[in-house]
């Protein structure tokens, strides 16, 4: 499997309109790739917490609708970062408002939704301004030699929650995809973490994370591809840049039959 990491950096002074066509762009030059992944929130500024309300907008809207013809016209799987996503709230309580990510196929079609479980700001931030997510996502990519690869979504601060990738390993994921705004201050938990969810879920993890500063945060960058050992197989630095790696799909299974450290589990 093909796989491209776009570690985006944008600051305040670019509108979302410029930075959609822009990272449209950036989509199309991907070409020849199975999956592309974006960071979290680029279109809505991951810390820009005063704008997530006016820059909200439904999963058919603006910025999907660009995502989606970037997707088909370089024919790959987009997982399209997330947005805060405007829809009818779930009960009387509820915002009706969330960080969604998007996942378009090679057609330009939506075919898979992930709510963001754990909102990150410890009462505010996101838990002051979101609805948590319920259900989880594992959506199958397919790559070039007509097979596919089952891709568990999450994002950001359910990196740090090990519950969640347990329960996608136990619905077949042998894939991690985790968009990320993650702060330069904390990135050394996001290389971390992305090692230790690889190493005791043996999957793969792809980890893309926003650059550059916006509303007053440095952003970490340092997006990985980490294998099901543990091992680093590509990594970014603190700038805008496009990780490309070929991901050999044979090497999860091999390693889980190598070293069956999960049929060993006792507590679920």
């Amino acid at each position: 499997m093909k796989v491209a990491l776009i570690q985006l950096a944008y600051g305040d002074g670019e509108s979302v309109a410029d930075r959609t066509a822009r990272v449209a762009d950036l989509v199309r030059a991907q070409a020849g790739h199975d999956l592309v992944v974006l960071p979290e929130l680029w279109p809505a500024g991951g810390f820009d917490y005063t704008a997530w309300a006016e820059r909200a907008e439904p999963v058919d809207g603006p910025v999907a609708q660009a995502l989606a013809a970037a997707a088909k016209d370089a024919r790959v799987t987009l997982h399209g970062g997330s947005i805060i996503e405007r829809g009818d709230p779930v009960s009387a309580e509820d915002r009706g408002l969330w960080n969604t990510s998007l996942v378009f196929s090679p057609d330009g079609e939506l075919v898979a939704t992930y709510r963001k479980i754990h909102r990150f700001g410890f009462g505010e931030g996101e838990p002051s301004l979101l609805d948590a997510g319920e259900h989880l996502v594992v959506v199958d990519v397919p790559v070039a030699d007509g097979g596919s690869v089952p891709v568990g979504l999450s994002t950001c601060y359910d990196l740090r929650f090990p519950e969640l990738y347990r329960r996608l390993l136990d619905r077949g994921a042998e894939v991690f995809a985790i968009p990320a705004a993650w702060p330069r201050k904390r990135v050394a938990h996001w290389t971390l973490l992305g090692q230790a969810r690889a190493v005791e879920d043996q999957c793969v993890v792809l980890q893309c994370n926003t650059a550059g500063t916006h509303a007053g945060h440095e952003m970490g960058g340092h997006s990985q591809v980490v294998d099901a050992t543990g091992k680093v197989l590509a990594a970014a630095g603190l700038d805008e840049e496009v990780l490309s790696i070929d991901i050999d799909t044979a090497a999860t299974p091999q390693w889980r039959r190598t070293f069956p450290v999960l049929p060993d589990r006792r507590l679920s």
